[in-house]
């Protein structure tokens, strides 16, 4: 029988509450920031209720802005950039590593667990250790600013193949040697079979990559140099300009709502499905 104590009870909502307040403050003060002129910010103390800039301030980074003495490129297309390569890296890795946990669990090939390993191995190298070569690697094949440039060295997983090849080994064999009585292949069987069993895998492994593609901020800032291919993590640091310079604060926190946008819809609209997926994962 659960005991029920009132006491702890509210104690629990109370700390909850607390932990979500600290998390959404900051939020809240970028979102009030970016309602207001420049002046306004910078005044002490700053508003903390919203203003009626919103619109204008919005506008400005959607489209560009030359009044700032940092980056002015619009947001639009930094947004456009990030959002294509975060679905490339996401839809990228989950497909690559489908097919190698399906390679490595159904096909019988010499040195298939060494060439597991090896892809598991490569966990542990940071990326620091990885980066040099592979931005050489880009640099010689003509990558820089470019879409393939940002994507391409970034798509491959091996957390995603161990997830995935961790989960196929869960399926059980009847279902493979009831595919193959029935004369489907080794890809009909992979297409019919195991990708609708993978699909929450899939689902939160997406929320994941997604996330991880739009926050990409270390290797966009190697192999881009043209403003036009700023994702828009990358943009929001151009925003802010060095030196005594007089940054807009309106229209760097503006471009922060907007970049905090497509990765908290993605989480709101899968979010059954991502938690679904871990559980299942678990198990």
């Amino acid at each position: 029988m659960v005991e029920r104590r009132p006491a702890l009870t509210v104690l629990t909502h109370l700390v909850l509450i607390l932990g979500v307040l600290i998390v959404a403050f900051p939020v809240y003060v970028t979102l009030v920031a970016s309602t207001h002129t420049a002046q306004a910010i910078v005044q002490a103390p700053m508003p903390l209720v919203p203003g009626d800039q919103m619109l204008q301030n919005y506008s400005a980074v959607l489209i560009g802005t030359d009044a700032g003495a940092g980056s002015a490129a619009p947001v639009g297309r930094m947004m456009f950039v990030s959002l294509v390569s975060a679905l490339t890296i996401a839809l990228g890795k989950i497909a690559i590593s489908l097919l190698s946990a399906f390679a490595i669990v159904y096909f019988r090939f010499p040195f298939r667990n060494f060439f597991f390993w090896s892809i598991f191995v490569t966990l542990m190298l940071p990326v620091e250790v990885r980066i040099g070569p592979t931005y050489e690697v880009v640099s010689d094949l003509g990558m820089l600013n470019t879409y393939a440039g940002l994507t391409v060295p970034l798509i491959a997983s091996a957390t995603a193949t161990f997830l995935f090849r961790q989960f196929f080994l869960t399926v059980p064999d009847e279902l493979a040697e009831a595919a193959r009585i029935d004369g489907a292949g080794p890809m009909r069987f992979f297409w019919d079979v195991l990708l609708p069993l993978s699909r929450t895998s899939i689902a939160a492994l997406f929320v994941i990559q997604f996330i991880y593609g739009w926050n990409q901020y270390l290797w966009p800032l190697l192999v881009t140099t043209q403003e036009d291919m700023y994702p828009v993590v990358m943009g929001i640091k151009r925003m802010i300009a060095g030196g005594d310079a007089a940054n807009d604060w309106n229209l760097i926190m503006a471009t922060a709502i907007l970049a905090m946008l497509p990765p908290a819809i993605v989480v709101l609209l899968m979010q059954r499905w991502f938690v679904k997926g871990l559980v299942e994962t678990e198990k």
